[in-house]
């Protein structure tokens, strides 16, 4: 790490890469243990066939633990970055179209989902926003993965250690 930029730059990644790994494992933990309850809130966006909102809505918890596990440990940080970059747009997109179609539905984000009921009204002014900043930390992580505390940069501590070595050639003591 260089001083100065570097060094605050690496901190404030690990911050952002902690914060959004926790959302996205938190949403995905509240949803994996009501299955039904994904799917319901999938389909309630109505952009697609049952089958096809039934197999997200089943996935879309395991894929966000996933990725939230991975963005908390910082592994494969711009891989899990990117996958969340998608996973925002794709959610940012589903919440404007259905603000725009006049759906009144819970966004499902963290659980839940599906349309509201009677007397109650959409969050899509508020969730708009904070989906548009998570989707602004994935995309700095995807840009800046190098954070101070991760597994990637550990991996390529232990690689550069083992690289000069290998790379050494043999001493006359050592060959013997």
């Amino acid at each position: 790490m260089t001083a100065g930029g570097g060094c605050a730059r690496a901190w404030s990644g690990t911050a952002l890469r902690l914060v959004l790994g926790a959302v996205l494992f938190v949403a995905g933990a509240l949803k994996v243990t009501d299955l039904a309850g994904s799917v319901r809130a999938v389909g309630a966006y109505q952009l697609m066939p049952y089958e096809a909102a039934e197999t997200a809505g089943a996935v879309l918890p395991f894929l966000e633990i996933t990725v939230g596990i991975l963005l908390l440990a910082g592994l494969a940080t711009r891989f899990a970055a990117a996958v969340s970059a998608l996973l925002l747009t794709a959610f940012t997109a589903g919440i404007i179209s259905a603000w725009a179609r006049g759906l009144s539905i819970d966004c499902g984000c963290f659980g839940g989902g599906g349309a509201l009921a009677a007397g109650q009204s959409p969050q899509y002014g508020w969730e708009l926003p904070r989906d548009g900043l998570l989707l602004a930390v994935a995309v700095v992580l995807v840009v800046w993965p190098r954070t101070a505390v991760s597994a990637d940069g550990w991996l390529a501590r232990v690689a550069a250690e083992a690289e000069p070595t290998a790379a050494r050639p043999a001493s006359d003591a050592e060959t013997g």
